[in-house]
């Protein structure tokens, strides 16, 4: 994806996140738990670890499945960050055993615990409140009223909707890979691509792991694999596993041992690699989509409301009024086998992407990994920015 230059100003520089604590990130969850009810709402606050990887922690000091707990949103591992998380179902004396876990969980707070009738899942949030430290600025007065120009822009027209790097994985930038090989039912190369194919910017030791796997040797790979690297282990100890049970038969991997291998993830890790693939894909509409025009209605789009409900009774002059005005927006695919495309300009775009995968809709059923398909879904170009503040300051600050 290349650098997209939004307005006309000239950039301030510095440098962002040499520290996770220079990015704070807090979610803001589409409703508050209410105090009574089986599920245990958690409220975290975690530095430099992924959502799932503070549920895995949690799941195993608890000695309870993983499929209890749910969470809105992905958090990025390379930020400090605020989330709830929930486990349902709690009872007896499950709660203070969950509370005691507070000061136990690595890189990881418990700031508060309510109850709630509801579980929490995917995609129940408003959105995100960031924090932002730029460091190492020229002229820090300079570069704060500049920002407050670019923001003051970018409030009237949007920003365009990309997915960032931590979809497809920072600094080994491949999951998407991963969900192409998937949508493609090539499950060999997907498992390859995640355990194997080593990169010349990963730790020494890991280049290693990753490059014995692409030799066939399973089990140092397995042996190179540093703990942390937990989700690699994971899928070469399932491996190792249907290898002896296999060469006992005189036989070896096939289709079906990749695929248990790939279903030995967490759930969570499972669908992310053909949702990268589509966040890839919907990037490159975005790309292409906003050339015509990213505050403009054009002939073609499929455009939805702020509450991401389609509109279909308006005219061409009324969908662009209020797409000038922030109250609709022109949408993009996230593609799948069911997902609608666009006419006219719009769905030349939509269907070129596809063109040049070499793919059609009905390839996002997976067919050899079903439960890993998506329908699909349309996604706005652009998201709005508000309630925005520039300052100036000397010293670190925190959530507040």
């Amino acid at each position: 994806m290349q650098p997209l230059i939004w307005t006309s100003n000239e950039g301030i520089g510095g440098t962002i996140r040499s520290k996770y604590e220079d990015f704070l990130v807090e979610e803001i969850p589409l409703y508050e738990p209410t105090g009574d009810g089986p599920n245990l709402w958690i409220f975290i606050d975690k530095v430099g670890r992924t959502t799932l990887d503070v549920l895995l922690d949690i799941s195993r000091e608890l000695h309870i499945s993983r499929k209890r707990m749910g969470f809105a949103g992905m958090k990025d591992k390379r930020a400090h960050t605020r989330q709830w998380i929930c486990i349902s179902n709690v009872y007896g004396d499950e709660e203070e055993k969950i509370v005691d876990l507070k000061d136990k969980i690595y890189k990881t707070q418990f700031l508060n615990s309510i109850r709630n009738q509801k579980k929490l899942r995917i995609g129940q949030l408003v959105g995100n409140k960031f924090r932002i430290l730029i460091k190492n600025l020229e002229d820090i007065e300079w570069s704060c009223n500049t920002t407050k120009e670019v923001l003051k822009i970018l409030e009237t027209k949007g920003v365009p909707n990309y997915y960032g790097w931590q979809r497809f994985g920072k600094p080994r930038t491949n999951t998407h890979l991963v969900g192409r090989a998937l949508v493609l039912n090539d499950l060999k190369e997907a498992v390859r691509l995640y355990v194997g194919d080593p990169q010349e910017n990963e730790d020494e030791k890991v280049f290693e792991a990753r490059k014995k796997y692409e030799e066939d040797d399973p089990e140092e790979s397995l042996d190179l694999f540093p703990i942390k690297m937990r989700y690699e282990r994971i899928i070469l100890k399932k491996l190792i596993r249907e290898k002896k049970k296999i060469e006992r038969e005189g036989l070896g991997l096939y289709d079906e041992s990749y695929k248990k291998a790939i279903f030995s993830l967490p759930k969570p890790l499972q669908r992310m690699f053909v949702h990268a693939y589509q966040s890839a894909l919907f990037n490159k509409v975005v790309s292409e989509r906003i050339k015509l025009g990213i505050n403009d209605f054009v002939d073609g789009d499929i455009v939805v409301d702020n509450e991401e409900h389609l509109i279909h009774d308006k005219t061409s002059e009324e969908m662009d009024m209020l797409i000038k005005r922030l109250d609709a927006n022109p949408t993009a695919p996230l593609y799948g086998s069911k997902v609608p495309l666009g006419d006219g300009k719009v769905g030349e775009i939509e269907k070129k992407v596809l063109k040049d995968e070499k793919l059609n809709k009905e390839d996002f059923l997976t067919k050899k990994t079903p439960k890993l398909g998506s329908f699909g879904i349309r996604r706005s170009i652009r998201f709005k920015v508000w309630d925005s503040m520039v300052t100036p300051t000397y010293q670190r600050w925190t959530f507040g």
